[in-house]
Parts: C-alpha cells; structure tokens; sequence
C-alpha cells in the first residue's frame, strides 16, 4: 500500500468509492469522471505504479475480472462495445499511479473520441520497429 496513493485508500475503504465486484487481489469501481455511463476502473489490491510493475497474479486477477466486466456492461446497460485501456506514463494519459484497467462501455452514439485516429503507416517503418521489437 503506497500511502499518497488514491487507489490504495480505495481499496483500504478509507476514501469513498462504489464498488461493483471484487475478488482476493483486485477490486471494480465505478470512475468518478466517467468517459462514458458505466466507465468502471479495476485494480489489483496491492499497488503498483502500473503493470510493468504488477505482480503477475496481481495483473492476472484484474484482466480476469475486467474481462467478466466487459461481458456485463454489454449485457446489462445494453452497450454496443468495449474498450479496455491501460495507460502507462502521463504523456499516455496515466494520471493515478497505480496500476489499473479501464473499463469503458461504448455506445453507438456515444460522444467520447480517444486522439488516435487509425491511418495507415509507412510499411518500411512498421517493419523496422518490428524489428527492435523481435
């Protein structure tokens, strides 16, 4: 438990949150600056900055029960989609320091537009950076 840490006085239960699942190493809250109804945050109970840093049980267990929140918000607030988003580092948007999943229920008219706009890539240069990556 980091002490500054937010997400750990969640999962303390020393600040306030709604909570809508939870197993032995992660728990599911509601986004209180939600990107769309519904938007919930997973986290692992034991901090880490983000999951470079978890424990892979620990990162394990909140895919797992992120999965299952997918699966519910599609079923139950009649969501057309998902998306399941990580962010690692400010400049990727990071802006709590523990390591956690976004779950974001997705409506056909939904007003909500992540700055990616897929365009096709120079095949040469995907190609190159493969190859760093290999």
């Amino acid at each position: 438990m980091s002490e500054n840490c937010i997400f750990c006085g969640i999962v303390a239960g020393a600040i306030p949150s709604t909570r809508v699942a939870e197993t032995d190493r992660a728990i599911a809250f509601m986004d209180i600056n939600p990107g769309t109804p519904g938007h919930l945050l997973v986290v692992p109970r034991e901090h880490s900055t983000d999951l470079r840093e978890a424990a892979p049980e620990d990162l394990t267990a909140a895919t797992l029960l992120a999965q299952s929140l997918v699966s519910r918000v599609i079923d139950r607030l009649d969501a057309d989609g998902a998306n399941l988003l990580s962010c690692i580092g400010a400049e990727a948007w990071q802006s709590v320091f523990h390591t956690h999943l976004h779950v974001i229920p997705r409506y056909k008219d939904d007003p909500l537009q992540l700055p990616w706009h897929p365009t096709p890539g120079d095949l040469e240069e995907i190609n190159a950076t493969a190859a760093k990556l290999t």
